[in-house]
């Protein structure tokens, strides 16, 4: 199976003067970060994107964000939806991880084998062995290089796995918090 990696190296001709690629995509990747799944339906289709690009914004109103790359599959579907759900993995999901960042793969049963329920306000799939859940509306967009941030108004929370443990991605690798 081939995947994308979690945080792309820029693309060549975009940094300054004197920064390497590789050493940015590795500064970068010393930032632990979670891993989410964020899913959207549109006209009864699922689709679904691996992310790790996902944090709380505000308090008043309650507000999280997740960003897409431009040319992801996902970015144009979710930003039409305008409804979405995010579950944060926990370490035992790791697969789910790395097929939702699949390129290319089928939509058609892409859900199959992943236990999911179907979330009330939104209706996009919540994984039931996530260590935390949210349904969103979106709430703004902002573009931002070969990505879009898209910021959420959080509908709805949920913790479906409370004994699990995180998913973590640093330095290129998935690990786990003991």
């Amino acid at each position: 199976m081939s995947t994308e990696p979690l945080s792309p190296e820029p693309p060549a001709g975009s940094l300054p003067e004197g920064v390497d690629a590789a050493l940015y995509r590795q500064v970068v990747g010393r930032f632990a970060t979670g891993v989410a799944i964020v899913t959207t339906v549109v006209d009864g289709v699922d689709h679904a994107m691996t992310v790790n690009a996902f944090t709380s914004v505000s308090l008043e109103p309650l507000l999280v964000l997740f960003c897409a790359e431009k040319i992801a599959r996902f970015h144009d579907v979710v930003l039409g939806s305008e409804l979405w759900g995010v579950s944060v993995l926990t370490s035992d999901m790791q697969d789910a991880s790395q097929w939702f960042a699949t390129r290319g793969r089928t939509l058609d049963g892409q859900l199959e084998g992943w236990p999911y329920k179907r979330g009330a306000a939104t209706g996009a799939a919540i994984f039931t062995g996530a260590v935390a859940a949210l349904e969103c509306r979106t709430h703004a967009v902002h573009e931002a290089g070969d990505h879009t941030i898209v910021v959420g108004e959080v509908l709805s929370l949920d913790v479906p796995d409370p004994e699990g443990t995180a998913l973590v991605y640093y330095e290129g690798r998935y690990r786990t918090i003991t």
